[in-house]
């Protein structure tokens, strides 16, 4: 029984992959609106329903893989090492996500990956969706803090969990524009890094004493 449940789980990966790589052909040569959930699902010689029953929405298409990372920031803060600040957490995590080309932050040449971020920049409601992950992760994030302080509602943990996502934002954001203008991820790694210690050393400079435990 794991074993038939073990394939039946791989078999489903592949057809949810397959969709997704179908969609961001059709959608990166037509343009997201251009392009029918129908027209995805006729390109991958699938049923409509089928589209649907892994991606309940056409924008999930591209943001899907962005939805795992919701929550992560806070998952970070709550399992770091005693004795780190959250900054701390969040810039070791960050750093990590660098060196190993992780898309979350931005640092990945793959040709589809760019495209994502094309697509998204380019496409209203994918924007949109977008901002509401990282509202989630803002509040998920906030609260987390809060729960830490012994302080729901706190004013102060907002505003920190705040700043530290608009931040972490903003170098992702650096990074794949100069990855738009051609220059390659490796490329670009020592100045993203080098950036990123600045910005998570501006943060633990402003937040210390701020909300307890991040600065």
């Amino acid at each position: 029984m794991t074993r038939e449940l073990g394939l039946r789980e791989r078999k489903k990966n592949e057809t949810r992959r397959m969709l997704w790589r179908t969609a961001m052909r059709l959608f990166v040569e037509r343009g997201f609106e251009n392009v029918s959930v129908a027209e995805i699902a006729a390109a991958a010689n699938v049923s409509k329903m089928t589209v649907f029953n892994y991606y309940p929405a056409k924008e999930d298409l591209v943001l899907s893989p962005m939805e795992t990372h919701v929550g992560e920031p806070a998952r970070v803060v709550r399992e770091r090492a005693a004795g780190e600040t959250a900054v701390e957490a969040l810039r070791r995590h960050f750093l990590t996500a660098l060196r190993e080309r992780d898309p979350v932050v931005g640092l990945n040449d793959d040709t589809q990956i760019l495209s994502v971020h094309r697509l998204i920049q380019e496409t209203p409601s994918l924007r949109h969706g977008a901002l509401a992950m990282l509202e989630r992760n803002q509040h998920l994030l906030a609260t987390e803090f809060e729960r830490e302080a012994g302080r729901p509602g706190d004013l102060a943990c907002r505003l920190a969990a705040g700043q530290i996502l608009a931040v972490r934002q903003i170098l992702v954001a650096r990074t794949i524009e100069r990855l738009a203008e051609g220059a390659t991820a490796d490329e670009v790694y020592p100045s993203a890094v080098a950036e990123a210690e600045q910005a998570f050393a501006q943060l633990a400079d402003g937040l210390a004493g701020f909300c307890p435990g991040q600065g």
